[in-house]
């Protein structure tokens, strides 16, 4: 990230009132414009996957713990996750946070986890969902899911928030149906992309895993090829930020659900995920903080 444009794009967007700040780098309200722009792109997201004839599901930001440790993420990115804690305490110890409260201490102290960890990614929880009604259909499984997400990142870059809303498709079938859900998604992302008059590029990418094995597991997911992200300059041109990731995930959450196909084999899964919020920021940055002057074609394949 380019750490002078990144906060001078920040300040114009709050000088513009389209972010307010929250008082927590990477936390924002949107406004009106905004939501409008995003809720576009959504409808649009929408309307290029419904050949899929996907179900659809509209999440919490909110997963069980069990379902969220089920998916290994504390293992590959404790420095991201985020969970809720809860008072839980007796009277006394409600007078004892009250003592803490006015000495100006940390009341956070007397908080527990409770079973509920903020989602990391929209389609962690489908995954239980669909392994739950048994074996896929023959020519597998396609869901729509939202959801807002976290990841505990703060920054002042205004593309990498802390709280985020993720659109999906996600894909539950063979590998060969896994494989050819990403590869239409790759070339459907471009022509968004083309369509909206976005600059991008594709690159294969890693997740930020953690630590020794971190690397291992980021340097294998590249030499793969399991994950391709197409960017587009918002913050900076030299580090352009991802606003559509394209993900193979193998059998992972096939065996870590016990999720089969028809023919008794393990699934494999594909998801395409949006950025709703990156994409909206790109948009302002490069046809303005007015949708009302945006190029034609744009506002016509945005419906706006």
């Amino acid at each position: 990230m380019n750490i002078e444009v990144a906060p001078a794009y920040r300040e114009e967007l709050i000088a513009a009132g389209l972010l307010i700040p929250l008082g927590s780098d990477g936390l924002y309200a949107r406004s009106g414009v905004f939501e409008a722009i995003l809720e576009a792109i959504d409808a649009l997201a929408v309307r290029m996957g419904a050949d899929h004839g996907a179900e659809v599901l509209r999440l919490p930001p909110g997963m069980s713990r069990g379902a969220f440790e089920a998916t290994g993420y504390m293992r590959s990115f404790p420095q991201l996750a985020g969970t809720v804690h809860c008072f839980c305490g007796d009277e006394q110890a409600h007078r004892e946070l009250i003592r803490t409260l006015d000495c100006h201490g940390d009341w956070t102290e007397g908080q527990a986890a409770s079973d509920i960890v903020l989602t990391p990614a929209a389609c962690y929880p489908v995954y239980p969902i669909v392994a739950r009604r048994g074996p896929l259909p023959a020519d597998g499984h396609a869901v729509d899911v939202m959801s807002y997400c976290f990841r505990h990142e703060p920054s002042r870059d205004p593309a990498r928030m802390q709280m985020f809303r993720m659109h999906e498709f996600v894909c539950m079938g063979s590998a060969a149906q896994a494989q050819a859900f990403r590869a239409t998604w790759v070339a459907r992302g471009q022509e968004m992309a083309e369509a909206l008059r976005l600059p991008y590029r594709i690159e294969v990418a890693n997740d930020p895993f953690f630590g020794r094995a971190g690397r291992l597991l980021a340097t294998s997911q590249v030499e793969q090829a399991l994950k391709l992200e197409l960017l587009i300059p918002v913050t900076s041109g030299a580090a352009p930020t991802a606003c559509m990731s394209f993900n193979y995930h193998q059998d992972k959450f096939g065996e870590t659900w016990g999720l089969r196909c028809a023919d008794g084999s393990v699934a494999h899964t594909a998801c395409v995920g949006f950025g709703l919020e990156r994409l909206t920021l790109a948009l302002l940055r490069h046809h303005g903080f007015q949708p009302a002057h945006w190029p034609d074609c744009v506002r016509a394949m945005l419906r706006i």
